[in-house]
């Protein structure tokens, strides 16, 4: 199954545009998804309902012939770039190179990303090509519906994250407890910093890359970004949150857990069964039709029905449910569409995270975390972790 372009194909109907024009490397998510290519600098795609076109540098020119998801593949040096740096300096010059490129596939409108680079938008503006800004971003619309081989991406990166997990819970379990409550593990405090260094080994050993763990215990787990640091200790949660991006497909997984060593106090108890239960909720309202507030609320519901406050709720509360349930998933850690309160409806093919939690720095945070991909009558689960609190 291929992507369908068709709101691509509106949006430049509605624009009176003759191309979707996109100027950035790869990491931009518009510009993989466009192009299939992967490159660290930035080069042109052009897009129109009858081809995909790439303008790159002649370092990229073969790569681009044979990894680009394109219909033809053109150089600077086809457009004389030098010749028209020389003569009318880097902005302009580069601007007429753009502006010649667009004109071979009869192109002097485009519509663009909000993303596009200023500079240049101005620049092609004074050559005569019509920029408008794609404030609906069409692109991400397609982006969030995914085909089956997207969606195999994302269950190999949740795998990668999985292999993780299990190695945090062996650094957990095999640690023993100081005087001072610390863990301890091969003689030496055991520290967010340390949990979060095996993570990102064993990541990179699946081909799997981040830089943003979290691994943040007791109050630091009150603060649903906060990565986490120094010791971590006995009796309190382990919040642990990863969020890796495949190095071949760039896809990302994300799946929370988390974790206790030592003694389980009710108040906690109480949380993580909670938050489990607006999970549930959560999950079993899924489906296409739905939307992501209808999600959200479900989540909601549970918590407040608990005596808990949501920002639904209390918009003020720094304690409580205090982020949204859950968001899109794919070559960005967070896209379209949206779990929270005004997310939009559900349809087959999105890929969702779910992920309430409850936050206080009297107790620590409890995040619970799978990723799904929405189906006509509900979801498929494409994390197989255990939900379990207390590392033997």
């Amino acid at each position: 199954m291929d992507p369908d372009f068709g709101p691509v194909d509106d949006a430049l109907t509605a624009a009176d545009a003759d191309g979707y024009l996109v100027e950035a490397d790869s990491e931009d998510a518009t510009q993989r998804y466009l192009s299939g290519f992967d490159a660290p600098d930035p080069f042109v795609t052009l897009y129109t309902p009858e081809a995909v076109r790439l303008l790159v540098s002649g370092l990229e020119y073969g790569r681009a012939q044979t990894d680009a998801r394109a219909d033809e593949v053109k150089r600077y040096a086809d457009y004389d770039r030098q010749r028209l740096i020389e003569e009318h300096g880097e902005r302009t010059g580069t601007a007429k190179l753009y502006a010649a490129f667009l004109a071979e596939s009869d192109v002097d409108s485009v519509l663009v990303p909000e993303r596009f680079p200023l500079g240049i938008a101005d620049a092609l503006r004074e050559e005569g090509v019509t920029v408008t800004v794609d404030t609906d971003d069409a692109v991400g619309e397609v982006r969030a519906v995914k085909t089956d081989t997207e969606v195999d991406h994302v269950r190999a990166a949740q795998a990668a994250n999985e292999t993780a997990l299990a190695r945090t819970e062996e650094l957990l379990g095999a640690a023993t407890v100081d005087d001072e409550g610390r863990l301890v593990y091969e003689g030496e405090p055991l520290t967010s910093e340390r949990v979060r260094r095996e993570i990102e080994i064993t990541l990179l050993r699946e081909n799997c890359a981040l830089d943003e763990t979290i691994v943040a215990g007791g109050a630091d787990g009150a603060d649903p970004h906060e990565r986490g640091s120094g010791p971590l200790f006995a009796d309190e949660p382990i919040i642990v949150d990863i969020f890796p991006q495949d190095k071949t497909t760039k896809y990302h997984g994300d799946v929370t857990r988390t974790f206790l060593v030592g003694e389980l106090s009710e108040e906690l108890r109480q949380r993580y069964n909670l938050t489990h239960e607006a999970m549930q909720a959560a999950l079993e309202t899924v489906a296409a039709g739905v939307t992501g507030s209808a999600v959200h609320d479900a989540a909601c519901d549970v918590y407040e029905d608990a005596g808990y406050a949501t920002l639904r709720s209390d918009p003020t509360t720094e304690t409580g449910f205090i982020h949204s349930t859950g968001h899109g998933l794919g070559l960005e850690v967070h896209e379209s569409p949206s779990v929270a309160p005004r997310g939009g409806e559900l349809r087959p093919g999105h890929v969702i995270t779910i992920e309430p939690g409850l936050y206080d720095p009297e107790v620590g945070g409890v995040r619970i975390e799978d990723t799904v991909v929405v189906t006509e009558n509900g979801y498929r689960n494409l994390t197989d972790y255990p939900v379990e609190l207390v590392v033997d």
